[in-house]
């Protein structure tokens, strides 16, 4: 049911990718394109991993891409280890309750357990009631206490550097 992702899920990966952003009310937002995201996940220096979920067609071929989960690693200075930042967790509506989420995480989870990393971390919108309430089914916990900020666009080209830096 939970697999590696290769390169040849990217083409499905990057429509999972779209349907998040449409579930997210963003659609408008995704401009990366399938060649970012393979060479994101498998070029010369991956920074991003997948994984998949399958449908168990019964035939061997370990089914149809129905959700996805990608990550990749952070770090706690506090605790002095690698952890992994669960980007996007997707599973299709329609397959939704079949308990693909939960293995995903399961997964994540296991590598984290494997490796000695100490936390399993991602953001979901307030929104969203059906995921947080499925996070906490599994004992995740909101960090309140914590805001999220980002830089983009002409704010980053301007910090960075770019045009309209002092």
């Amino acid at each position: 049911m939970i697999r590696i992702a290769t390169p040849d899920d990217i083409p499905v990966l990057h429509a999972l990718v779209r349907e998040l952003a449409a579930y997210e009310k963003a659609l408008d937002e995704v401009v990366a394109s399938e060649e970012q995201l393979a060479e994101a996940l498998f070029g010369d220096r991956p920074a991003a991993y997948a994984h998949v979920a399958t449908a168990d067609d019964g035939n061997g071929d370990g089914g149809e891409v129905i959700g996805f989960a990608l990550w990749f690693l952070n770090f706690s200075t506090w605790r002095g280890v690698h952890g992994i930042y669960l980007e996007d967790l997707y599973v299709r509506p329609e397959r939704r309750g079949g308990g693909h989420g939960k293995a995903l995480l399961t997964e994540l989870a296991r590598i984290c357990v494997e490796r000695g990393y100490e936390r399993l971390e991602w953001s979901v919108l307030d929104w969203n009631a059906p995921s947080i309430a499925f996070y906490e089914s599994l004992g995740a916990r909101p960090q309140d206490e914590w805001t999220v900020y980002r830089l983009t666009d002409g704010a980053l080209a301007s910090l960075g550097g770019g045009e309209g830096a002092a």
